[in-house]
């Protein structure tokens, strides 16, 4: 039952749903674009009922032919309207890279300001699906390695809504990554339309003794190690960035200047991910001279995910890896 100001509880994959429908009640321009969104309703029930709310002309189905549904939207987003186009898993963004990169992240630039590609490629990534490799990487960082790309990957429903209809109404392309785990959790959401700013991160816990800044599924799984940390007397602050890029650090930094240490964790592999970002700009800003122990991160393995459940769940941080983790840099013991 919605509260007085008209919040309610509905889960991730309904905010992400409830956002775009009050983006194309908003604006004609906006249409969905994808495989399997139109009567199915996508893979993962994203569109359910909206190809019989907007009709077949906003809601496209496509061939399984991913370059052709970003090439779709940059073509489209270039004459005046705004694509929202579905990749039914993040691997296969693989596929769409030459016109994301080389095209929508260069034209604004190319043509001096005259042209824009206001377009959002929506994607859920992640493992804990028993999908195995080809369907459960984490390539988000790729992404944020191409100036002109903004990359958000929101980790709560309250944030999927608000920042979904940021990055629609945004002039730049948006890669906007979903982790598969997040669809079903459940968390107050208002029913109007609202947005949240590309790039501001959040504290979502406050605490005194470490920082951990966590991305995505991270965020749910460190808050579940505060929880366990919290019955021995240790608090964990947990920042969430929510865009990863652009990125406005200024939250991280004072947080690590207020606990004097911090832990990063991320899905996506450690080699070169974007922990390594995280914590550079940690060491580089003023917080080093607060730093009471080492920048530590915790992420996916060098690995493809594994098919076989058992080493899928271990190829990624868990919420145990998190308690360990904080409780050995809390303790000094790094």
């Amino acid at each position: 039952m919605p509260s007085a100001n008209g919040t309610r509880e509905i889960t991730y994959v309904e905010a992400v749903r409830e956002a775009l429908t009050q983006a194309m009640q908003a604006d004609e321009r906006v249409f969905l674009i994808g495989e399997d969104i139109g009567v199915y309703g996508g893979a993962f029930g994203v569109s359910a009922g909206m190809h019989a709310q907007f009709g077949d002309q906003r809601v496209i189905d496509t061939p399984i032919s991913e370059a052709a549904i970003v090439g779709a939207c940059v073509g489209s987003a270039l004459t005046g309207m705004r694509p929202v186009g579905e990749i039914q898993f993040m691997d296969f963004i693989t596929l769409g890279m030459e016109q994301l990169v080389l095209q929508a992240a260069k034209v604004r630039f190319m043509f001096g300001g005259k042209a824009s590609v206001p377009m959002v490629l929506r994607t859920p990534g992640g493992s804990g699906t028993g999908a195995a490799a080809q369907h459960s990487e984490s390539l988000e960082t790729w992404f944020t390695h191409v100036p002109g790309l903004k990359v958000v990957m929101p980790s709560s429903p309250y944030d999927a809504k608000g920042l979904l209809l940021a990055a629609i109404a945004d002039e730049n392309p948006v890669i906007f990554v979903e982790h598969k785990l997040l669809y079903k959790i459940s968390g107050p959401v208002p029913e109007e339309p609202y947005t949240i700013p590309l790039g501001q991160p959040n504290i979502v816990r406050s605490g005194q003794h470490l920082t951990v800044v966590a991305t995505s599924i991270m965020v749910q799984r460190a808050k579940q190690a505060a929880e366990e940390l919290a019955k021995e007397g240790i608090e964990l602050e947990i920042v969430d960035p929510r865009t990863l890029n652009p990125l406005d650090d200024t939250l991280m930094i004072q947080s690590v200047m207020k606990t004097g240490k911090a832990l990063i964790v991320h899905e996506s592999v450690k080699t070169s991910g974007y922990g390594a970002e995280l914590a550079a700009r940690i060491v580089e800003s003023e917080a080093f001279d607060y730093l009471d122990a080492p920048v530590r991160r915790l992420a996916g393995l060098d690995i493809p995910i594994p098919y076989n459940r058992n080493l899928e769940y271990h190829a990624v941080p868990q919420v145990e890896n998190i308690v360990a983790e904080a409780r050995k840099l809390v303790r000094g013991e790094y």
